[in-house]
């Protein structure tokens, strides 16, 4: 089968094609620090050798906790935050048929997250919505305290028990936690819910080929084994030489960008199906390098779509930015389009054309507009949007942030700096323990 591939040529316009390849030694130097474990953050790397080490038999009893909770529920809703519900979410949004959730089938329960905002009006929401169905619940959390999920499971486990008694509920609730310790862990036990264990050397956002990713998938009905056959596949392909290793080169195409003044990335696609994809990347990115004062800011867009609303600042705003394009090959299916008598739309041109086609003739204008505009464009494609590539496509990404961080000198698998909202919100909540933070946070209000 075919693999991701990147493309770099529209960047060399900007940085010569030399400066990239001097990357090179640093980039092999940093996956040899990864596969070493001499690196920082090295307590964090379990995901490296992760997809190889997935046997069979593991894959098999998800897959049959999976089909349990799709024959006992209408809905199930993941209840998770960051790491613990993005890259199932993208998984998700990326292999559903697009008005999927106005054409419920009966084949497949719906999927719905929780626990990852504190919107009351939300939470609302989904209880009022779930009255009527028969629900299960995925909670996923590896200390049970964190905030917005301990929140949301709890309502929804109280509301379960209310609807199917205790035993039942039981049934109905998968818990993924420490193998040993926290809140959950200990309810879990107590309860006897069937649990899966979140490693101690991986972290929330590479977390997608472990039960956190790979149970809520299997209940949207997605073929998880194919999912990790195509991450196996690229951690072979980026276990390799600079020249043959497109993590590396990516990893050294954006660390030469961003040394250039290239402050922004902007990661784009042209199949609405990727917006999550988006939302989990910049989750990975973001955290991993976003520290010491340095990090290149990940954003986003949607194209054309996007093109409509932030193309005018893409094209002519200040020149910090360089865009990332994910493109599909192949779509799924064929839609040509018709011809008109009339034409008052101008469209007959077209007649014949498929859909894709315009589409790709927009992608390929867009990007020599941006380039020509002073934007580098990298391009990775994806031969086809199945388990497959989507697999190969998050290992890229994976292992290009563990490079990308040892490039920049800091530590890509900490994240330091998101514990200060949690304490300033636990003052102001006066938890216990926070009385001296509440008394001081108070008298700067």
């Amino acid at each position: 089968m075919e693999n991701i591939s990147i493309q770099l040529d529209q960047v060399y316009g900007f940085v010569p094609q030399a400066k990239v390849a001097g990357y090179a030694s640093a980039c092999e130097a940093a996956q040899q620090k990864l596969h070493d474990k001499t690196g920082k953050g090295s307590d964090f790397i379990g995901w490296l050798n992760l997809p190889s080490s997935i046997t069979q038999d593991f894959l098999a009893d998800l897959q049959a906790t999976a089909d349990s909770l799709r024959q006992k529920c209408e809905v199930v809703v993941v209840a998770g935050i960051g790491g613990s519900y993005l890259g199932a979410k993208a998984v998700i949004e990326a292999l559903s048929n697009s008005l999927g959730w106005l054409q419920a089938d009966g084949k497949n329960p719906v999927i719905l997250f929780a626990g990852h905002n504190i919107s009351e009006d939300y939470l609302f929401e989904l209880t009022a919505f779930l009255k009527k169905k028969s629900f299960g619940i995925i909670n996923i959390s590896k200390s049970g305290t964190t905030t917005e999920t301990a929140l949301a499971f709890r309502l929804l486990k109280t509301q379960l028990e209310e609807q199917v008694g205790k035993k039942e509920a039981r049934e109905r609730i998968v818990a993924i936690t420490d193998a040993k310790r926290g809140a959950l862990r200990t309810l879990a036990t107590q309860e006897g819910y069937k649990t899966y264990v979140i490693p101690d050397d991986v972290g929330g956002r590479y977390s997608v080929l472990t039960p956190v990713g790979l149970l809520p998938i299997a209940v949207a009905g997605y073929d998880i084994r194919q999912l990790v056959a195509g991450a196996v596949a690229m951690e072979s392909y980026c276990d390799t030489a600079f020249d043959k290793n497109p993590s590396a080169q990516y990893a050294a195409a954006r660390n030469a960008l961003y040394a250039a003044g290239k402050k922004i990335e902007i990661l784009v696609n042209y199949h609405p199906k990727l917006h999550y994809v988006s939302e989990w990347w910049k989750q990975l990115y973001g955290e991993s390098e976003g520290k010491e004062g340095k990090g290149i800011y990940p954003a986003s867009v949607d194209l054309t779509t996007d093109l409509h609303s932030m193309g005018q600042w893409i094209q002519q705003g200040e020149r910090i930015i360089f865009e990332t394009v994910i493109s599909v090959a192949e779509p799924d299916h064929c839609v040509k389009i018709p011809a008109d008598k009339e034409n008052l739309d101008g469209l007959n041109y077209l007649a014949g054309k498929r859909v894709d086609e315009v589409n790709k003739m927009a992608e390929l204008g867009t990007r020599i507009a941006h380039v020509d505009g002073g934007v580098p464009n990298l391009k990775v494609v994806m031969p086809k949007l199945n388990e497959y590539y989507i697999g190969q496509l998050m290992y890229f990404f994976e292992k290009a942030c563990g490079i990308s961080g040892y490039l920049l000198g800091i530590n890509p698998f900490d994240q330091p700096g998101v514990e200060a909202y949690k304490k300033n919100m636990f003052a102001l909540l006066e938890k216990p323990g926070y009385e001296e933070a509440s008394a001081a946070i108070r008298k700067r209000l």
